[in-house]
């Protein structure tokens, strides 16, 4: 059945740096436990992978914030994880202490007795997932899909779970970078055909979440993170099933890296709330569009406050195209939900 042609193109024609009536909004945790409807259905699921694994409940989730806000996308209900869940190391989450792997990668030998992933065999209640919601959305606002970087997904399967400081991992790096080449490696390969398949699905847009690109030295984030986030780009624009997606490079902590990220071969920079707008839009707004950046602890403060910030960076670009208007990082699950109304009510008055 052919899909509807897009009632509402504003994300994309931003991402593309087409000019726009207003900026487009979406956020990064959109669907998630600050809405009391989440966690209801979180609740009914079971657990949190069965919510990510079940298409009909992953689907329900993904729509939930676009029946109360006016949010110009969708983004895949899922996790960054799947992909090492795939690959067999256990994944599960704990009340309170995140993911974690019951069979972290501890040794050269773990590493080596991995394989790139077969999406459609192993991951494909994801691609089920895509399918359900362009049908359920129905055209109204473009859907995004997403996964991790090869870097972070590393961070978490060395570590174990998430880390304060990175020691697994940086080990590696220092001590036998070879072999963390041959699983960042094995991890692209395989992010960039989880990407594909999305977007082979009806993805209309992608994010690279690269969580852990900052906690890098200099020379570090361009061998281990940028590397291979260009070899997966590299990959999705060669195909020309895929090539038309525009993909959203996010490096949290990323802002010293403006300009190899923007050379990266992506159409988009995702940027936390550390990075100036306005500065960013100078150095690179005219090579990709820009997403973000609103410190998310802003959404605890009142209405009035919130719109005073999306103001502020609204007028730093003063109105150029090329601009997403995002968080600099997800939603905190404790912020009100009136707040994140008017917050993207504030998006949708002032950037006009």
């Amino acid at each position: 059945m052919p899909c509807p042609a897009l009632k509402n193109d504003l994300l994309l024609r931003a991402l593309r740096r087409q000019p726009v009536p207003r900026t487009p909004v979406w956020i990064m945790r959109q669907a998630g436990r600050y809405l009391p409807e989440y966690r209801e259905l979180r609740a009914r699921a079971g657990s949190f992978m069965a919510l990510c694994t079940t298409p009909e409940l992953a689907c329900e989730a993904a729509l939930q914030p676009l029946r109360r806000f006016p949010l110009d996308a969708a983004i895949l209900f899922s996790d960054i994880l799947t992909i090492p869940d795939a690959m067999g190391l256990g994944l599960h989450f704990a009340d309170g202490e995140g993911p974690q792997f019951t069979k972290p990668l501890r040794s050269e030998a773990d590493i080596d007795r991995l394989k790139a992933v077969d999406t459609p065999a192993q991951l494909g209640y994801v691609p089920a997932t895509v399918r359900l919601l362009r049908q359920e959305l129905a055209g109204s606002v473009p859907l995004i899909g997403f996964a991790g970087s090869p870097w972070t997904l590393a961070t978490y399967m060395v570590e174990g779970g998430t880390s304060r400081d990175f020691r697994q991992i940086k080990s590696l790096l220092y001590a036998n970078p070879a072999a963390l080449h041959r699983l960042l490696a094995v991890l692209a390969q395989s992010v960039a055909d989880y990407l594909g398949a999305q977007i082979h699905a009806g993805a209309q847009a992608i994010q690279i979440f690269d969580t852990w690109g900052g906690v890098l030295s200099h020379a570090a984030f361009q061998e281990f993170s940028l590397r291979y986030m260009r070899e997966i780009i590299a990959a999705l624009k060669a195909d020309p099933d895929t090539a038309g997606a525009p993909i959203i490079l996010f490096t949290k902590g990323g802002g010293q890296w403006l300009e190899p990220l923007a050379a990266s071969g992506c159409d988009a920079v995702g940027l936390d709330w550390a990075t100036d707008l306005g500065a960013a839009q100078a150095q690179v707004g005219g090579q990709v569009a820009l997403q973000g950046n609103m410190d998310p602890a802003v959404l605890r403060a009142p209405p009035e406050r919130i719109r005073r910030e999306v103001a502020q960076i609204l007028g730093s670009i003063q109105g150029r195209s090329g601009h997403v208007f995002n968080l600099g990082h997800g939603i905190p699950p404790d912020v009100p939900v009136e707040n994140v109304a008017a917050f993207i009510d504030a998006v949708r008055e002032a950037s006009k």
